[in-house]
């Protein structure tokens, strides 16, 4: 168990370092094809599909190869 905590907490220094230093890496991200957008005079709203699909199938594969 801690061995997973102290990985997950290294890939989140590792992306918030990303994100500080180099914004521009993941710009892309939430601007996806199929990621729902709708802006009006009264609010906004963001439904990040496409985005959220990408993020499952790349963590499934992680921990599909953590685990053998």
């Amino acid at each position: 168990m801690a061995r997973w905590l102290m990985l997950i907490g290294v890939a989140m220094l590792l992306l918030g370092a990303a994100l500080h230093f180099a914004p521009w890496l993941l710009h892309w991200f939430g601007r996806l094809p199929g990621d729902i957008r709708i802006e009006s005079e009264r609010g906004r709203v963001f439904i990040p599909l496409t985005s959220m699909l990408l993020v499952s199938l790349v963590l499934t594969l992680l921990i599909n190869l953590l685990r053998r």
